[in-house]
Protein backbone atom coordinates (compact mmCIF):
# COMPACT_ATOMS: atom_id res chain seq x y z
CA UNK A 1 0.00 0.00 0.00
CA UNK A 2 1.53 3.59 -1.05
CA UNK A 3 1.20 6.06 1.60
CA UNK A 4 1.59 10.16 1.36
CA UNK A 5 1.64 12.69 3.82
CA UNK A 6 0.69 16.18 3.68
CA UNK A 7 1.34 18.75 6.18
CA UNK A 8 -1.30 21.64 6.26
CA UNK A 9 0.71 24.94 7.51
CA UNK A 10 -1.06 28.47 6.92
CA UNK A 11 0.26 31.36 8.23
CA UNK A 12 -2.20 33.71 9.58
CA UNK A 13 -3.74 32.08 12.61
CA UNK A 14 -6.03 33.46 15.00
CA UNK A 15 -4.35 32.71 17.96
CA UNK A 16 -0.70 32.28 17.06
CA UNK A 17 0.23 33.89 13.94
CA UNK A 18 3.37 32.87 12.00
CA UNK A 19 2.94 29.54 14.26
CA UNK A 20 4.79 27.26 11.22
CA UNK A 21 7.99 29.37 12.13
CA UNK A 22 8.24 29.50 15.79
CA UNK A 23 11.73 28.32 16.50
CA UNK A 24 11.55 24.85 18.79
CA UNK A 25 15.44 24.53 19.92
CA UNK A 26 17.09 25.81 17.08
CA UNK A 27 14.56 24.10 14.27
CA UNK A 28 11.52 25.95 13.17
CA UNK A 29 8.02 23.80 14.62
CA UNK A 30 7.55 22.93 10.66
CA UNK A 31 10.90 21.23 10.19
CA UNK A 32 10.31 19.11 13.45
CA UNK A 33 6.83 17.98 11.95
CA UNK A 34 8.20 17.65 8.57
CA UNK A 35 11.93 15.65 9.68
CA UNK A 36 9.35 13.05 12.09
CA UNK A 37 6.61 12.61 9.44
CA UNK A 38 10.14 11.76 6.95
CA UNK A 39 10.92 8.63 9.97
CA UNK A 40 7.82 6.82 8.77
CA UNK A 41 6.75 7.81 4.85
CA UNK A 42 8.90 8.61 2.36
CA UNK A 43 6.84 11.11 0.38
CA UNK A 44 6.22 14.50 2.62
CA UNK A 45 5.01 17.47 1.53
CA UNK A 46 3.79 20.57 3.33
CA UNK A 47 1.27 22.54 1.86
CA UNK A 48 1.36 26.26 3.01
CA UNK A 49 -0.92 29.30 1.77
CA UNK A 50 1.93 31.08 2.39
CA UNK A 51 5.32 31.79 0.66
CA UNK A 52 7.51 32.52 3.95
CA UNK A 53 6.86 29.10 4.81
CA UNK A 54 6.89 27.84 1.32
CA UNK A 55 10.32 28.95 1.33
CA UNK A 56 11.25 27.99 4.95
CA UNK A 57 10.77 24.51 4.09
CA UNK A 58 13.15 24.46 0.87
CA UNK A 59 15.40 25.98 2.42
CA UNK A 60 15.84 22.85 4.69
CA UNK A 61 15.38 20.38 1.88
CA UNK A 62 11.75 19.70 2.14
CA UNK A 63 9.10 19.16 -0.82
CA UNK A 64 6.27 22.19 -0.56
CA UNK A 65 3.31 23.31 -2.74
CA UNK A 66 1.21 26.33 -2.54
CA UNK A 67 -2.34 26.08 -2.10
CA UNK A 68 -5.46 28.42 -1.54
CA UNK A 69 -6.06 30.88 2.09
CA UNK A 70 -9.37 30.21 1.77
CA UNK A 71 -9.89 26.92 2.64
CA UNK A 72 -12.09 26.04 5.75
CA UNK A 73 -9.91 23.32 6.70
CA UNK A 74 -6.67 21.37 6.56
CA UNK A 75 -8.14 18.55 4.74
CA UNK A 76 -9.40 21.12 2.20
CA UNK A 77 -6.08 22.39 2.30
CA UNK A 78 -4.36 18.45 1.90
CA UNK A 79 -7.03 17.67 -0.86
CA UNK A 80 -6.14 20.82 -3.46
CA UNK A 81 -2.19 19.76 -2.55
CA UNK A 82 -2.66 16.09 -3.29
CA UNK A 83 -4.52 17.11 -6.25
CA UNK A 84 -1.46 19.95 -7.32
CA UNK A 85 1.49 16.66 -6.75
CA UNK A 86 -0.37 14.72 -8.90
CA UNK A 87 0.03 11.72 -6.68
CA UNK A 88 -1.61 8.09 -6.74
CA UNK A 89 -1.39 6.94 -3.45
CA UNK A 90 -3.99 4.49 -1.61
CA UNK A 91 -4.11 6.51 1.48
CA UNK A 92 -3.32 10.29 2.46
CA UNK A 93 -1.98 10.80 5.83
CA UNK A 94 -2.78 14.47 7.20
CA UNK A 95 -0.40 15.51 9.98
CA UNK A 96 -1.25 18.68 11.76
CA UNK A 97 1.76 21.65 11.49
CA UNK A 98 1.34 22.14 14.97
CA UNK A 99 2.18 18.66 16.00
CA UNK A 100 6.45 18.44 15.87
CA UNK A 101 6.36 15.84 18.77
CA UNK A 102 4.60 13.14 16.63
CA UNK A 103 6.44 9.84 16.62
CA UNK A 104 7.03 7.36 14.41
CA UNK A 105 5.61 4.92 15.84
CA UNK A 106 2.76 6.62 16.11
CA UNK A 107 2.21 7.50 12.18
CA UNK A 108 2.87 3.33 12.18
CA UNK A 109 -0.18 2.88 13.60
CA UNK A 110 -2.64 5.00 11.62
CA UNK A 111 -1.12 3.13 8.54
CA UNK A 112 -1.85 0.08 10.40
CA UNK A 113 -5.47 0.85 10.33
CA UNK A 114 -5.67 0.40 6.82
CA UNK A 115 -4.91 -3.14 6.77
CA UNK A 116 -8.42 -3.38 6.77
CA UNK A 117 -9.83 -3.04 3.28
CA UNK A 118 -12.76 -1.40 4.71
CA UNK A 119 -11.49 1.36 6.90
CA UNK A 120 -12.59 4.62 5.53
CA UNK A 121 -10.84 7.62 7.14
CA UNK A 122 -8.69 6.79 10.78
CA UNK A 123 -7.19 9.24 13.16
CA UNK A 124 -5.33 8.47 16.58
CA UNK A 125 -5.87 8.64 20.38
CA UNK A 126 -4.42 8.79 23.57
CA UNK A 127 -6.33 7.98 26.96
CA UNK A 128 -5.95 10.89 29.68
CA UNK A 129 -4.27 10.03 32.32
CA UNK A 130 -4.87 10.64 36.44
CA UNK A 131 -1.90 12.43 36.63
CA UNK A 132 -2.62 15.34 33.53
CA UNK A 133 -5.19 16.26 36.08
CA UNK A 134 -9.09 18.41 35.40
CA UNK A 135 -7.75 21.22 34.12
CA UNK A 136 -5.82 19.13 31.03
CA UNK A 137 -9.32 17.55 30.15
CA UNK A 138 -10.78 20.55 30.39
CA UNK A 139 -9.07 22.06 28.43
CA UNK A 140 -11.12 23.30 24.94
CA UNK A 141 -7.71 23.29 22.76
CA UNK A 142 -7.95 19.32 23.32
CA UNK A 143 -10.79 17.58 22.02
CA UNK A 144 -12.02 14.73 23.25
CA UNK A 145 -13.28 11.26 21.58
CA UNK A 146 -16.13 9.02 22.51
CA UNK A 147 -15.39 5.14 20.57
CA UNK A 148 -17.65 2.92 19.82
CA UNK A 149 -16.82 -1.27 20.77
CA UNK A 150 -15.60 -1.21 16.92
CA UNK A 151 -13.04 1.22 17.80
CA UNK A 152 -14.61 3.75 15.38
CA UNK A 153 -15.30 7.59 16.88
CA UNK A 154 -18.81 8.42 17.67
CA UNK A 155 -18.12 11.70 18.62
CA UNK A 156 -15.81 14.81 19.48
CA UNK A 157 -15.86 17.50 21.59
CA UNK A 158 -14.03 20.35 23.16
CA UNK A 159 -16.31 19.65 25.99
CA UNK A 160 -15.62 16.99 28.32
CA UNK A 161 -17.46 14.28 27.17
CA UNK A 162 -18.81 11.62 28.35
CA UNK A 163 -20.30 13.40 31.63
CA UNK A 164 -19.89 11.62 34.68
CA UNK A 165 -23.39 12.09 36.54
CA UNK A 166 -23.69 12.13 40.27
CA UNK A 167 -19.69 11.61 40.36
CA UNK A 168 -17.27 15.39 41.95
CA UNK A 169 -15.45 16.39 38.48
CA UNK A 170 -12.64 15.95 40.61
CA UNK A 171 -12.93 12.18 40.14
CA UNK A 172 -13.51 12.00 36.48
CA UNK A 173 -10.38 10.81 35.52
CA UNK A 174 -10.39 8.06 38.24
CA UNK A 175 -14.57 6.85 37.01
CA UNK A 176 -13.95 6.17 33.35
CA UNK A 177 -11.45 6.45 30.61
CA UNK A 178 -11.35 9.75 28.49
CA UNK A 179 -9.45 9.75 24.87
CA UNK A 180 -7.53 12.62 23.67
CA UNK A 181 -7.44 13.40 20.28
CA UNK A 182 -4.02 13.31 18.67
CA UNK A 183 -3.81 15.88 15.29
CA UNK A 184 -3.38 13.20 12.83
CA UNK A 185 -6.02 11.75 10.07
CA UNK A 186 -5.78 9.62 7.36
CA UNK A 187 -7.80 8.70 4.11
CA UNK A 188 -7.98 6.65 1.15
CA UNK A 189 -7.59 8.94 -1.61
CA UNK A 190 -10.91 8.23 -3.01
CA UNK A 191 -13.46 9.37 0.38
CA UNK A 192 -10.40 12.29 0.77
CA UNK A 193 -12.32 13.24 -2.72
CA UNK A 194 -15.65 12.33 -1.74
CA UNK A 195 -15.58 14.32 2.10
CA UNK A 196 -14.15 17.67 0.48
CA UNK A 197 -17.22 18.40 -1.29
CA UNK A 198 -19.43 18.18 1.70
CA UNK A 199 -20.56 21.21 2.77
CA UNK A 200 -19.83 22.63 6.48
CA UNK A 201 -21.98 20.87 8.86
CA UNK A 202 -24.00 22.22 11.75
CA UNK A 203 -21.41 20.28 14.36
CA UNK A 204 -18.40 21.46 12.30
CA UNK A 205 -18.97 25.05 12.74
CA UNK A 206 -20.24 24.54 16.22
CA UNK A 207 -17.35 22.68 17.54
CA UNK A 208 -14.97 24.00 14.74
CA UNK A 209 -13.99 20.46 14.64
CA UNK A 210 -13.46 19.14 10.93
CA UNK A 211 -14.02 15.69 11.78
CA UNK A 212 -17.61 16.01 12.86
CA UNK A 213 -18.67 16.62 9.44
CA UNK A 214 -17.56 13.43 8.01
CA UNK A 215 -19.55 11.74 10.85
CA UNK A 216 -22.59 13.86 10.44
CA UNK A 217 -22.78 12.42 6.97
CA UNK A 218 -22.52 9.30 7.52
CA UNK A 219 -18.11 8.32 7.59
CA UNK A 220 -16.75 5.86 9.83
CA UNK A 221 -13.72 6.91 11.69
CA UNK A 222 -11.11 3.81 12.64
CA UNK A 223 -9.36 4.79 16.02
CA UNK A 224 -5.64 4.07 16.05
CA UNK A 225 -4.64 4.36 19.83
CA UNK A 226 -1.11 5.17 21.84
CA UNK A 227 -0.07 5.93 25.16
CA UNK A 228 2.79 8.03 23.63
CA UNK A 229 2.53 11.91 24.54
CA UNK A 230 2.58 14.78 22.44
CA UNK A 231 2.35 18.34 22.91
CA UNK A 232 -0.41 20.00 20.24
CA UNK A 233 1.22 24.13 19.88
CA UNK A 234 -2.29 26.09 19.87
CA UNK A 235 -0.91 29.64 21.18
CA UNK A 236 3.00 31.01 22.86
CA UNK A 237 2.21 29.43 25.89
CA UNK A 238 1.68 25.99 24.54
CA UNK A 239 5.38 26.68 22.73
CA UNK A 240 6.96 27.12 26.31
CA UNK A 241 5.32 23.75 27.08
CA UNK A 242 6.56 22.44 24.35
CA UNK A 243 9.94 23.17 24.80
CA UNK A 244 10.02 22.21 28.39
CA UNK A 245 8.65 18.58 27.15
CA UNK A 246 11.64 18.80 24.34
CA UNK A 247 14.14 18.83 27.36
CA UNK A 248 12.47 16.27 29.20
CA UNK A 249 12.44 13.70 26.62
CA UNK A 250 15.88 14.32 25.78
CA UNK A 251 17.04 13.85 29.35
CA UNK A 252 15.83 10.47 29.20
Amino acid sequence: MKFICIIPARYASTRFPGKPLADIAGKIMIQRVYEQALKAIDNVWVATDDFRIYDAVQSFGGKAVMTSENHKSGTDRVYEAYEKIGDESDVVINIQGDEPFIQQQQIEILKDCFDNKDVQLATLVKPFSKEDGFDALFNANSPKVVINKNKEAIYFSRSIIPYVRGVDHTNWLNSILFYKHIGMYAYRSDILREIVQLPQSTLELAESLEQLRWIENGYRIKVGFTDMETIGIDTPEDLDKALQFLLRRDCH
